[in-house]
C-alpha cells in the first residue's frame, strides 16, 4: 500500500457564483482515503463546478484542505490530484501515441530523442497494471472508448495520487468496457490508500460499490450510505421512487 501523508479530504463551506448566479452555496463534505464519494444529483446540481473548484480551476468562497491520518491540516504539502474527465476527443490523425502522452507524466526528457529502457519498462509494467500494456505503441486517437479511459486512469495513477477524480468516467463506454473500468477502480481502492470522488449517473453501480454518496442540488441535501441516501425523499424527488427502490 502506498504511503498517503494526505489522508482525508476536507471541503468546506464551498461558494460559487457566476454571471450573478449561484452555482454552489455552503457544500460541505469530506471524504477519506480508502473510500469512494460519489456525488450525484440532476443536470445543473453543481457537480461538475464542484470538481473544478476541488481541483483550484475557478474562484470559490470556503475552502478545500487535505489532513493527516491525525485529522489535522498538512501545512506546506500540495495533494497530489489525478483526474479522469469524462470526455477526451484525441486527434484521430495524431500521431502521437500512448508512450508519448504517458513518458510527458513522467520525465522531461524529449520524447522525439531515443527511448530510455527503464522508460518504456516502467511503463510498461504501470499499464499491465490496467490491461493495457498491448497498448503503449497505439496512437491515442485510435483508441476505443474504453481503452482510451484505461489509458487515462492509468495516466491520473501515475503516480498514484492523494486524490483521483472521476467526472463521469465511462460515458460512452460500452458496458463490457463500463464492467472492466470499474473492476479497476475497485482494484485501485483495495490497494491504495487514496481518496477517490466519483461523479456518476450510473446509480446502479453507485448503489452497490460506493462507500459514501452526497446527493448535491448546489448544496448538499444529503450525505451517507448509498442505502440511506437512496432512502430519502430528496433523492426520490430528483430521480423517482423506482431508482430509489432498484
Amino acid at each position: 500500500m502506498s504511503d498517503c501523508k494526505l489522508h482525508c479530504l476536507k471541503i468546506k463551506h464551498i461558494g460559487v457564483k457566476a454571471g450573478g448566479k449561484t452555482l454552489l452555496h455552503d457544500v460541505d463534505l469530506h471524504a477519506h482515503c480508502g473510500e469512494m464519494t460519489a456525488i450525484i444529483g440532476r443536470n445543473g446540481a453543481g457537480k461538475s463546478t464542484l470538481l473544478k473548484a476541488v481541483l483550484g480551476e475557478i474562484p470559490h468562497t470556503g475552502s478545500v484542505e487535505f489532513s493527516g491520518h491525525n485529522g489535522t491540516p498538512v501545512a506546506g504539502q500540495r495533494p497530489r490530484i489525478g483526474y479522469v474527465p469524462q470526455t477526451l476527443a484525441p486527434d484521430v490523425g495524431s500521431p502521437a501515441t500512448v508512450y508519448d502522452m504517458l513518458a510527458a507524466y513522467t520525465e522531461t526528457y524529449p520524447v522525439f530523442l531515443p527511448r530510455r529502457k527503464k522508460t518504456v519498462e516502467a511503463l510498461t509494467a504501470h499499464l499491465e497494471r490496467f490491461h493495457a500494456a498491448s497498448l503503449l505503441e497505439q496512437p491515442v486517437g485510435r483508441l476505443s472508448g474504453g481503452e482510451l479511459q484505461r489509458v487515462l486512469l492509468a495516466a491520473a495513477t501515475l503516480p498514484i495520487p492523494d486524490l483521483l477524480i472521476l467526472d463521469e468516467p465511462v460515458s460512452g463506454v460500452d458496458r463490457n468496457g463500463l464492467r472492466e473500468f470499474y473492476q479497476l477502480v475497485e482494484e485501485l481502492k483495495a490497494h491504495e490508500d487514496l481518496v477517490i470522488l466519483l461523479v456518476s449517473h450510473d446509480l446502479e453501480y453507485v448503489r452497490q460499490h460506493a462507500d459514501r454518496v452526497v446527493l448535491l442540488d448546489q448544496t448538499v441535501v444529503a450525505c451517507g450510505t448509498p442505502d440511506e441516501v437512496f432512502a430519502t425523499a430528496a433523492f426520490n424527488e430528483v430521480f423517482g421512487e423506482e431508482e430509489g427502490h432498484a
